[in-house]
């Protein structure tokens, strides 16, 4: 008499869950976010170009608390902004600021944060400086300005060139952002392992599998 053939299990989906510690987690770079406006804009230099702290704070989300964690922090911020507490910098808030022209900017904040995540958990443990610089730099800097730009170009109804050349002028402020977030990530990540699970990269992951 032959034996039922015994059923292949299926492999287990690892679900995501959102521990009492990350929803804290969460709300602390929200808030931390929201102080960096507080100062507002200042200005440097000849030319009077603004220079605000906000991204900085966006750009720490995603290189210390990760992709997912990072982008809901930024929502959670924009949530607030939402419901008309003034919360970006200059004391701005409410759902006018959704049809403005730096809505881009700010859609491209939660993407930039995802982004950088993305890497810094392919660059965990080591976390070396230079492909951290330029992991933060492509979510920092790159991604928010390929949104933020057409966007406010659309509603401005700028040349995008122009909008593009203008802002240009907030790319040194920028890249000092990058250097600080990188510098206090690194410093993060030896002080407290863990903040960020490290994960392979895609193509690694596919090599172990074909090797199986």
């Amino acid at each position: 008499m032959s034996s039922a053939p015994t059923p292949v299990a299926a492999p287990e989906r690892r679900r995501v869950r959102t521990s009492a510690r990350d929803l804290a987690q969460i709300a602390v770079f929200a808030a931390l976010i929201a102080a960096l406006g507080l100062p507002g804009a200042l200005y440097f230099g000849n030319g009077a170009v603004p220079i605000t702290f906000q991204t900085l704070g966006v750009m720490l989300a995603g290189a210390i608390l990760g992709a997912r964690k990072g982008a809901l922090s930024v929502l959670l911020l924009l949530v607030l902004v939402a419901a008309g507490l003034p919360l970006l910098a200059g004391g701005r808030g409410g759902l006018g600021v959704f049809v403005g022209p730096s809505v881009g900017y700010l859609i491209g904040w939660v993407l930039g944060a995802l982004v950088i995540g993305w890497f810094t958990a392919r660059l965990l443990p080591r976390y070396r400086v230079l492909p951290a610089l330029g992991a933060t730099a492509l979510g920092g800097i790159v991604v928010i300005y390929l949104v933020g730009v057409p966007v406010s170009a659309a509603i401005t109804g700028l040349p995008l060139g122009a909008v593009l050349v203008g802002s240009a002028a907030f790319l040194p402020g920028d890249l000092a952002k990058v250097v600080v977030t990188v510098l206090v990530a690194k410093g993060v990540h030896r002080a407290w392992p863990g903040l960020i699970e490290p994960k392979p990269w895609p193509w690694r992951r596919e090599a172990v599998t074909d090797a199986e």
